[in-house]
């Protein structure tokens, strides 16, 4: 099932926590957007399977572009490779963004999948986020969105923000559950060196939220999405059944898939591709035909790496069989005293020859991976 990815580099504003790719200037949207039509084109004999199921816009902001230039972009795909009938199609979008008007024309363009950046419903999180919208535009888009017919909606969450309380989250949770959206995406905070926070945490004006009290929250996520009916089938991605997100499903399952635009990552199961995360220079390059982008080879044991650190993540856990057979790894003989520790200490479970991360194990999902990669 291959998926192309497209990112749209473009944001009203620089939210404090981010370092994606992006620009807060849109002078050369239009020129982003012919650019992004040749590097398709360009490209369409790098998946091995022609039928495209999956198609994501992702940014930056995908929803600044307006409904002209999303319909050349799905066009292109549909004119260059052959887009399934029932291909998922989504748009990474912020509240401010989706007016009714908006909406309609976004569905009209065939766009069946919604992932709204709400973060927050806590108006002064928003703030300190830098976010261009309040909890009031968040929860009016997703109603709207609702209203005109539009079902598959995930919305983001972000959790361990400073000074965040356990009511503070809860309240959060509370305001997703009765938005009764089918997904929900809720990560962590994470102080990136070149952001406004990775600053401030240089000058030592922000504290990052402590482990053991992020974990608790964790916790308590974990409980109060699983008793609302959610499944937790990837360690940041909740859905009800049958609404997981099958764009992000297939990073996680090894699928290979194309991506498109400015600082996107590409993979074909021997490689990975990285476009230059500079629009001008991207701009410039695809002018005179050409792309410019690195590719790294994936050795041996970077396939089995890539292989544990995506599938650990998920609920399914590591397929033991499949990674023998197909990058010659026997995890259990090679690794077998770290899974003697993370076996005792209930991290780890392995059933049906998958091995699979325990609630607690979740709460330090990094280290025991750690412990399992050559």
């Amino acid at each position: 099932m291959s998926g192309i990815y497209i990112h749209i580099p473009y944001c009203k504003q620089a939210c404090y926590y981010c370092d994606f790719h992006f620009s807060t200037s849109l002078q050369n949207k239009q020129q982003m957007v012919e650019a992004l039509k040749k590097e398709l084109k360009l490209r369409t004999t790098y998946l091995s399977d022609p039928v495209i199921h999956t198609l994501y816009f992702g940014g930056g902001t995908p929803s600044l572009l307006d409904s002209h230039e999303l319909a050349d972009l799905i066009d292109m795909v549909r004119e260059t490779y052959q887009l399934a009938p029932d291909a998922e199609l989504t748009l990474e979008a912020n509240p401010d963004d989706l007016t009714t008007e908006k909406l309609t024309q976004i569905k009209a363009l065939g766009v069946n999948r919604l992932s709204i950046g709400v973060q927050s419903f806590d108006d002064e999180i928003l703030q300190y986020f830098n976010r261009s919208h309040d909890s009031s535009a968040a929860i009016t888009s997703i109603r709207e969105a609702q209203g005109l017919g539009i079902e598959n909606i995930s919305i983001d969450l972000i959790f361990g923000v400073p000074d965040q309380t356990r009511a503070m989250l809860q309240k959060d949770l509370d305001m997703a559950l009765s938005l009764d959206t089918p997904h929900i995406s809720i990560y962590g905070l994470t102080i990136e060196e070149d952001t406004v926070f990775g600053k401030w945490h240089q000058q030592n004006k922000l504290t990052p939220m402590d482990d053991d009290l992020a974990g608790q929250h964790l916790m308590l996520i974990m409980e109060t999405l699983s008793a609302a009916g959610y499944e937790q089938y990837e360690i940041s991605n909740f859905s009800k059944p049958g609404w997981r997100s099958h764009h992000n499903s297939s990073y996680w399952s090894g699928t290979h898939y194309l991506g498109i635009g400015p600082a996107a990552h590409s993979y074909d199961g021997d490689s990975r591709q990285y476009n230059v995360s500079h629009n001008t220079k991207y701009i410039k390059a695809l002018k005179n035909g050409e792309l410019d982008c690195e590719i790294e080879t994936l050795s041996q044991k970077d396939k089995i790496t890539e292989f544990v650190l995506t599938q650990i993540r998920k609920s399914e856990g590591i397929n033991l069989e499949q990674l023998h057979r197909q990058l010659d790894y026997d995890l259990q003989r090679t690794k077998a005293p770290e899974l003697s520790q993370l076996l005792a200490e209930q991290l780890v479970y392995i059933e049906d020859n998958s091995l699979t991360l325990t609630q607690k194990g979740k709460l330090l999902g990094d280290w025991v991976t750690e412990q399992l990669i050559p």
